[in-house]
């Protein structure tokens, strides 16, 4: 492989995706973004269609917890008539569709509220805590990866491959409870749980903040020291590969410095499969964030859906799994803009 066969620079790429002057390539973006989009429909469709038919298919009345001792059985039934249970299945699922489409998720049966209300609230609390998790993952594990990577054989690779296996083995909810044990009840510098303290509400804006970020660390430190040791180990294979390569070679023959060599040519090649794992990474955030929402009782998305299968709250479980699934399609839509940023072929082949 000669020196003109390595990745194509990324300022190069990044000005194909946004345009660098050619219409053709606002084009592709637009008509790759729109095609992603109609294909997430049937995806959002299907797992909420799926979830419906589990919900209502269960044994038992999803109204027992709602009544108080001695309640009548004509009560009983007017609850079902209230929030329409007692209709043919048909009707309820074609109601509940035309609802859907056009934002209205109905009434959580045990908060007696707009599900559409809870699931935003819920979803922007999760978004509070998985996207600091998300950006310090991808920055942690980089950095780890790469660090590894150029210290081939030497004490910190064996470090780093060291502490990223052990960490990776470890399951997030695991790794809580000894962080919150050492950080929370042994030292005292944490809040055990929650977002907010119980006098959150009565700060200026500034102290409300730093109360915030402190019921922060714990929950984010659990969810990213696991998934940052995964992307650590992989960028430190990719890494290593690239460094293998041929153009990287040509260019410290032509008198690049090793660190330039490495960062301008190896790091970009490595770069494109890291990009993928964006795509994985949201799902399997979102997946570990209902662990750790329910141990730190943090209101997000996760522990909402949690106490809505517990109640068999079927507005909120069906309102959960549509919007779990959009942000697993934007994830995946996300990383393969990434991917056409970092290399054209990798567009090419989407288009």
């Amino acid at each position: 492989m000669g020196p003109g066969d390595g990745p194509v620079l990324l300022p190069t790429a990044m000005g194909a995706l946004t345009g660098g002057g050619r219409s053709a390539d606002y084009s592709y973006v637009i008509g790759f973004v729109v095609r992603r989009l109609l294909s997430a429909i049937p995806l959002v469709w299907g797992s909420a269609t799926l979830v419906f038919v589990l919900v209502n298919a269960a044994p038992g009345d999803p109204f027992d917890r709602l009544r108080e001792p001695g309640v009548s059985a004509r009560t009983a039934a007017r609850l079902h008539e209230v929030f329409g249970t007692n209709r043919p299945f048909l009707t309820r699922y074609l109601d509940w569709l035309e609802g859907m489409v056009q934002g209205d998720l109905g009434t959580s049966w045990s908060y007696r509220q707009p599900a559409a209300g809870l699931v935003r609230d819920a979803a922007l609390n999760t978004l509070s805590l998985a996207g600091p998790a998300l950006a310090l993952q991808f920055a942690l594990g980089l950095a780890a990866g790469i660090a590894a990577a150029r210290s081939r054989g030497g004490f910190m690779d064996r470090g780093v491959s060291a502490a990223a296996a052990a960490l990776y083995s470890v399951p997030s909810y695991c790794l809580a409870l000894p962080l919150t044990w050492l950080l929370a009840v042994r030292f005292g510098w944490l809040p055990v749980s929650q977002m907010h303290s119980a006098d959150a509400a009565s700060l200026q804006p500034l102290p409300r903040l730093f109360d915030t970020l402190r019921h922060l660390v714990l929950p984010c430190l659990a969810l990213v020291l696991p998934a940052a040791a995964g992307i650590a180990l992989y960028v430190r294979d990719q890494m290593r590969a690239a460094l293998d390569r041929g153009f990287v070679s040509a260019a410290r023959a032509r008198g690049l410095g090793g660190r330039q060599a490495d960062l301008r040519h190896a790091l970009r090649a490595a770069l494109l499969p890291v990009a993928a794992l964006f795509g994985l990474a949201l799902p399997a955030l979102l997946g570990g964030s209902l662990a750790i929402e329910v141990l730190f009782a943090w209101p997000g998305l996760g522990r909402l859906a949690y106490q809505a299968v517990l109640a068999r709250d079927m507005p909120l479980v069906l309102g959960c799994t549509c919007l779990a699934s959009l942000l697993v399609v934007a994830g995946g839509l996300v990383a393969d803009l990434l991917a056409a940023a970092l290399d054209p072929r990798a567009r090419e082949a989407q288009a």
